[in-house]
């Protein structure tokens, strides 16, 4: 059996632009972000434990960003696209939406390469993802999810302010530095001589799982790369089916505050619509799930929207045996609280 072969029914016709396809963004730009970000970010370990592998019946590789700084990637491409900024840009301060991981790493970013950071964050963030990115230094502004446009917020507040806009993941500098996950992901994977058949991103903006799409067909062409999303936020999986952008219905909630964006953007969607082999889901329950038994099995904290990639290797979604599987654990920002709630509500369920 092939792996995610729903999946390959919907969207085999995806491959067929591979070869001729240009993309803003390339696993080259990836190295030399890499390079840039030496001594900037960790090079976060790829883990595996043999008898998790026994019990699925696969090899299941999770690449922890949470142990990267501020918690997330998201220092990645923040950094490497605010150091290409001139010096006159930097002066000037930037600015970004981001609902905490995005907002943490422009904040740390800013701090090291002497700028200012303003973040719009929706009203109903997570707390502690506010209070986190302030104690970096960044100023912050709130917008209602469901009644403002968040790109609207920022170019108002950018063209009031001057500051110069930083997107969570619709801009080249922004992917090169994200596609240093990849990077490492197949560099690492090579010395434990595991060639993963398949890659599961976490995908909210599209950002990871497109630079992800691009270092994995440059590098390991066999390899597939799949979007991951809450089932109420697959906004990507229902484009990728309808080829064009669709959008998620309004006044919908997930746990995973990380990942829940409105609508796939102008600038990831064409290359994960080009190189990506479909989107999979998981529900709320199956992502506390997958948060406990990373917790159990690989003793890491996991958020919300950074587990869905865990609960689809493990929900039946996607076929694990005798393949082998990576995912992206994109963050651990989550506060003690909530994740023991969260945790202990599934095993209650």
């Amino acid at each position: 059996m092939g792996i995610a072969s729903d999946n390959d029914n919907q969207h085999g016709r995806m491959t067929a632009k591979r070869q001729s396809a240009t993309h803003l963004v390339t696993a080259e730009d990836a190295a030399k972000a890499a390079l840039a970000l030496r001594g900037i970010v960790t090079r976060t370990p790829l883990l595996e434990n043999p008898d998790v592998n026994k019990a699925i019946g696969g090899r299941l590789l999770i690449k922890a960003e949470c142990a990267q700084r501020t918690g997330a990637f998201k220092i990645r491409d923040a950094y490497n696209c605010i150091r290409q900024l001139s010096d006159a840009e930097r002066s000037r301060g930037v600015i970004t939406y981001s609902s905490g991981n995005h907002a943490q790493g422009v904040a740390l970013a800013a701090q090291l390469l002497g700028t200012s950071a303003l973040i719009v964050m929706p009203s109903d963030v997570p707390p502690g993802k506010m209070e986190a990115t302030r104690a970096l230094g960044a100023e912050t502004t709130t917008f209602e999810r469901d009644g403002e446009n968040s790109d609207e917020v920022v170019a108002r507040l950018a063209n009031q302010t001057g500051r110069i806009v930083v997107p969570p993941s619709a801009d080249h500098r922004v992917l090169a530095g994200s596609g240093t996950v990849a990077l490492e992901l197949h560099e690492q994977a090579q010395d434990l001589s595991a060639d993963p058949d398949a890659v599961l991103v976490p995908c909210g903006g599209g950002g990871l799982t497109a630079s992800t799409a691009v270092v994995m067909h440059a590098l390991s062409p066999k390899t597939r790369v799949y979007a991951v999303e809450p089932e109420l936020f697959d906004d990507t999986r229902r484009s990728l089916m309808a080829r064009e952008p669709v959008p998620n219905p309004k006044g919908r909630r997930t746990i995973c505050d990380a990942i829940m964006t409105p609508v796939p953007n102008d600038v990831t969607f064409p290359i994960n619509l080009d190189l990506l082999s479909g989107g999979l889901v998981a529900s709320d329950d199956e992502v506390r799930q997958a948060m406990r038994f990373a917790y159990e099995h690989y003793k890491i904290v996991v958020e919300p929207g950074a587990a869905v990639g865990i609960a689809a290797a493990l929900n039946g979604t996607i076929d694990i045996k005798d393949k082998v599987v990576a995912t992206i654990v994109t963050g651990g920002n989550i506060d003690p609280a909530r994740f023991c709630t969260l945790v202990n509500s599934e095993t209650k369920q």
